[in-house]
């Protein structure tokens, strides 16, 4: 069953841009190897870190979404905690959340039709309707985490 993960991990600060390069390309090995899919890889360059590891005071963070499997990212986990230029890493299921999200705003379009109807007004909104600047208590976009969580 395929679910979406994102996996960060935190490279040493004595790591070149090349070497950082090569593990990118051992993590994708692992994934095409074991049929997954790397869908977005966001480097974010050299940062201070939050407290000090080891000796280390700062490092570089990549971030990988990856599409695939459970056994997939036990395998990612085993790699990287052998890998000594790996400071830090951690995998998150990111699939369940916005599941959540979306039954939200499920929930959340159900209630206003509710309301709406109760109030004696047509279930879904109409073209030009709380525009204006108009204060609409039945606004769905005011609880919008999908893009928070992002």
């Amino acid at each position: 069953m395929n679910r979406k993960y994102e996996l960060v991990y935190v490279v040493s600060p004595e790591a070149s841009d090349e070497q950082v390069g090569d593990l990118h390309t051992q993590v994708g090995a692992i994934v095409q190897r074991m049929g997954g899919q790397i869908e977005k890889t966001d480097n974010w360059g050299r940062r201070k870190l939050a407290y000090e590891i080891g000796r280390h005071k700062e490092g570089t963070y990549v971030l990988e979404v990856i599409n695939g499997g459970g056994d997939l990212m036990k395998e990612i986990d085993r790699r990287l905690k052998v890998i000594d230029l790996v400071i830090r890493h951690l995998v998150v299921r990111v699939d369940e959340e916005q599941g959540v999200v979306e039954r939200t705003r499920a929930q959340r379009t159900e209630n206003s039709r509710r309301r709406r109807v109760a109030r004696g007004l047509p279930a879904d909104r109409q073209p030009g309707e709380g525009q204006r600047g108009e204060v609409d208590d039945d606004r769905e976009d005011r609880f919008d985490m999908g893009e928070e969580l992002r």
